[in-house]
């Protein structure tokens, strides 16, 4: 395993940011690392690249005690920060040039070439990066983050900034280094995370909530179906709830109603039967899954 948290735990004074939590991510997998503000994200991807030590429990990256290692961790770590500190007098070319020589690469100017093909920074190579768009800062942190071919990446918000078609080029970015390489990555953005990861872990206020699939927590646990019904009248949230004793009923409008239940078949069943029974006719019914957004809202009890 490329990466393995066991039992962590940081606390600030008297605040547990985060709160005895463990996964582990694999080499070749793509896992979206999810939480709503303050719920520890950060925080956990400083203490697996070196930049804070933890309370108490392990941080192992590559094999490796990320606290009695952090040099040799850093250098098998490529790490996009969330504030992405740069030098802003610096020119793009020369600022990755420091980086590769912080890192002593011998192949200095192929390597230098090749990330700024890789992350589209062609355009702008020749601009001091205080001129750059945030996007293209955006870009230059990543650039830089790839730039020695780290095993691990960790990836604090790596699409901010980015406008549409610059975030489809990076989530290509993205997929492509997830091949050979271990990939954690964060995102407020969680079309992005459904789009580029099979994996989540979901964290809240510093405690693991979700670690499955995508797939696997839009289908499981309770209420994971929406159906919107619409009736020629209004009909009784009370005649639902006895009838409908499984799902969850809320009004939207005089006619328009939405409910929420495990199975969508069986409710768009009740839900044709009720009609029948009560003489109630029905205008329209539409379902569908859950998004991760709704799944993410749910387990946190808030959206970003």
């Amino acid at each position: 395993m490329s990466i393995r948290v066991n039992n962590l735990l940081k606390i600030y004074g008297e605040q547990k940011a985060v709160n005895d939590i463990s996964f582990s991510v694999n080499k070749g997998e793509i896992v979206g690392f999810l939480g709503p503000n303050g719920a520890g994200k950060s925080t956990t991807m400083k203490i697996l690249t070196g930049y804070l030590k933890q309370t108490a429990g392990e941080a192992i990256v590559c094999d490796l005690d990320v606290a009695a290692h952090p040099l040799e961790i850093k250098r098998k770590i490529g790490y996009l920060p969330e504030s992405n500190p740069l030098y802003y007098d610096m020119y793009v070319k020369e600022y990755l040039g420091f980086i590769a020589g912080v890192h002593m690469l011998t192949n200095k100017a192929t390597a230098i070439r090749n990330v700024i093909e890789m992350v589209g920074l062609g355009p702008e190579q020749k601009k001091q990066i205080g001129q750059l768009s945030k996007g293209y800062k955006q870009r230059v942190g990543l650039a830089a983050a790839l730039l020695y071919d780290p095993e691990v990446l960790i990836l604090d918000e790596p699409t901010t900034g980015l406008d549409p078609n610059q975030i489809i080029e990076i989530r290509e970015v993205i997929k492509q280094q997830g091949k050979d390489k271990t990939v954690l990555f964060s995102s407020h953005i969680l079309q992005e995370v459904e789009a580029i990861c099979n994996r989540v872990i979901i964290i809240s206020k510093g405690e693991l909530v979700a670690d499955d699939t995508v797939a696997n927590l839009q289908a499981a646990g309770e209420n994971r179906h929406r159906i919107i019904v619409e009736f020629a009248a209004e009909v009784s949230i009370g005649l639902f709830t006895r009838i409908l004793e499984s799902a969850q009923v809320q009004q939207i409008s005089g006619t328009r109603y939405q409910l929420f239940a495990q199975n969508s078949g069986l409710l768009r069943r009740q839900l044709r039967e009720l009609a029948l029974e009560h003489d109630l006719d029905i205008i329209s019914m539409q379902s569908e899954n859950q998004s991760l957004e709704s799944v993410f809202k749910e387990l946190t009890g808030k959206s970003e």
